[in-house]
């Protein structure tokens, strides 16, 4: 049964691509410039805002996984995401493929994020909320009422050696490598969960090949001890043999750099994810498959070593 991953180029998308080995090497990657992570990987260049070329790439996928990342801009978010879904779901129904839509947390907002499990409502307080939250809505319904066969395996921010749209690397290991302060958002003594990708792609890949998993909404393992920004600035600076100083924005300040900056400019609207405690819930999967997720202490000193590899 060929698995094929939409958007296999981003971190999670190759962290997917290596984790579905231990299911099949019929494995199909779709993006604008696809390349290869397992050598038995079959290649398929493709627009995925092209709602023919979409369908090009679902067909004779028995699971497809969407694992794409648009760009971090709620412009190009409400542009791109809700016709993309459309597009996968009715590809996925006309191919009889089951779908695996990687997702994240942001149509949780407010005081919500203090504890998020799967029966959390979804509440925005963002833009970019708004657009998960439809997005999550039109999936659902599909999903109710036509019959779909797909699930919702959602995640945290993320954090890995593959470096691209993880705040935690930006700000704490890049400042830390280069003999800086690291930089945390707002309160470093609130909790805040973040997914090691090696780890989501795993789960993500059990929940796609389990049947029963299917016609719901799972958040993905992630260790269950809360830990705070301070706390990952603690264990980056161990395992990088670093000091551990670091300095805080507060949200004025992030608003005054998004004047010049678009990453900042984009994140304000999300620093309700930094000023309160940020706990994400796995308690669900953990139970489901007996599974005890890496540590965050594990997941730091894997990411260090995987990096310190690759410069030597």
């Amino acid at each position: 049964m060929k698995q094929t991953i939409l958007g296999a180029g981003g971190a999670v998308g190759v962290e997917v691509a290596r984790a579905l080995t231990a299911y099949t090497h019929d494995i199909r990657l779709v993006g604008r410039n696809p390349k290869k992570v397992n050598t038995s990987d079959e290649l398929l260049k493709a627009d995925l805002t092209n709602r023919e070329e979409v369908f090009r790439a679902v067909a004779g996928s028995g699971v497809v996984y969407l694992t794409v990342g648009f760009e971090y801009s709620t412009r190009i978010w409400r542009k791109s995401w809700p016709a993309l879904i459309r597009h996968v779901i009715d590809a996925c129904l006309a191919h009889s493929a089951k779908l695996v839509f990687f997702d994240n947390a942001y149509a949780i907002g407010g005081n919500s994020v203090n504890h998020i499990t799967e029966a959390t409502p979804f509440r925005p307080s963002s833009q970019k909320g708004v657009i998960r939250t439809e997005v999550d809505d039109i999936l659902l319904q599909s999903i109710e009422q036509q019959g779909l066969q797909a699930l919702i395996a959602r995640a945290p921010d993320i954090f890995g050696d593959i470096k691209v749209n993880s705040v935690l690397m930006h700000l704490v290991y890049d400042n830390l490598v280069r003999g800086e302060k690291a930089v945390w958002l707002c309160n470093a003594d609130a909790v805040h969960s973040i997914g090691y990708t090696p780890e989501l792609a795993k789960g993500t890949v059990m929940l796609g090949n389990t049947p029963d998993a299917y016609g719901q909404l799972w958040n993905l393992p992630v260790d269950t001890r809360p830990i705070t920004g301070r706390e990952w600035i603690q264990l980056f600076a161990k395992a990088l043999g670093k000091n551990n100083a670091l300095e805080v924005l507060p949200a004025a300040l992030v608003k005054e750099l998004g004047t010049d900056n678009q990453v900042m400019h984009e994140l304000f609207e999300m620093l309700y994810q930094y000023d309160r405690d940020y706990y994400f819930d796995s308690t669900k999967f953990n139970q489901r498959f007996n599974y005890t997720p890496i540590t965050h202490a594990q997941a730091v000193q894997e990411t260090v070593a995987r990096l310190a590899r690759r410069v030597d």
